[in-house]
């Protein structure tokens, strides 16, 4: 059983490794594009806070036997940094400010649950109170991108649900869970279990919606990024057409 629990951890740490490393292309496009166009910060913010309590709880002060635990949130809490920092850096004013607000309750709560755990419990209890944060908030995260999916279901695209990331919500809540099984802690098994079958849902919508067209799809062909510049520009100058189009029709009723 600690074998089975050691090698399933460690398949645990490689499915999130991949999973925190899967909205590279994401961030490629939201780059290349200078815009986050459709695209939601909130299950990138949810994740940083996910990997910050969960790192803490891994420690062997917190809960012995999980340091496992803790590398890979501490690896996640790094990479999903630099995601949130890409996302601010090219959202929109209105959305910036709100993501903003977002980061900072964020690290609230992982100040009050560190600085409480440490100066006001001791033991068995601060385990459990740790343990009660990181698996809410792990839940919080594997719900986060329940936006996206209605997105999926209203527009009948999977354009703004990357396959797999997706895929690895999957696997890496698949593992986790059995980790937690295997070693018989129910704050790593409940939370875990849910993104199991939240990753399983998403798989579902990604191949039932596959084979619809995006709204920049029928623009991308085999040269990929002279497409995807295409792309971004016409978005661009689609929103502008609007703007001017809205702006007329009220100078018109003036």
């Amino acid at each position: 059983m600690a074998v089975l629990h050691f090698l399933f951890g460690i398949f645990g740490n490689a499915t999130a490794l991949f999973l925190f490393l899967s909205p590279i292309a994401t961030f490629r496009r939201v780059v290349r594009c200078r815009s986050t166009e459709d695209f939601s910060g909130v299950p990138y913010t949810m994740t940083l806070l996910n990997c910050l309590l969960s790192a803490w709880y891994g420690l062997p002060f917190i809960s012995p036997n999980n340091i496992l635990v803790s590398t890979i949130n501490g690896t996640g809490a790094v990479i999903e940094s630099v995601y949130v920092v890409i996302f601010l850096t090219f959202a929109p004013n209105k959305l910036r400010v709100r993501m903003l607000g977002l980061l900072a309750l964020v690290m609230s709560v992982f100040a009050v649950v560190a600085l409480v755990s440490l100066l006001a419990l001791h033991g068995h209890s601060r385990k459990i109170f740790c343990g009660f944060a990181a698996a809410i908030f792990s839940i919080c995260m594997y719900a986060s991108p329940l936006s996206i999916m209605r997105l999926v279901i209203k527009t009948k695209s999977v354009e703004y649900m990357p396959f797999f990331l997706s895929l690895f919500v999957f696997l890496c809540g698949t593992s986790w869970f059995i980790y937690g099984l295997l070693g018989r802690d129910p704050f790593v098994a409940v939370p875990n279990g849910c993104g199991s079958v939240l990753g399983s849902l998403q798989l579902i919508l990604y191949a039932i919606y596959r084979n619809h067209k995006g709204v920049n799809h029928h623009m991308q062909g085999d040269s990929g990024e002279i497409n995807e510049s295409k792309a971004c520009n016409n978005n661009n100058k689609s929103m502008e057409k609007m703007r001017n189009y809205a702006n007329n029709q009220m100078q018109n009723e003036v």
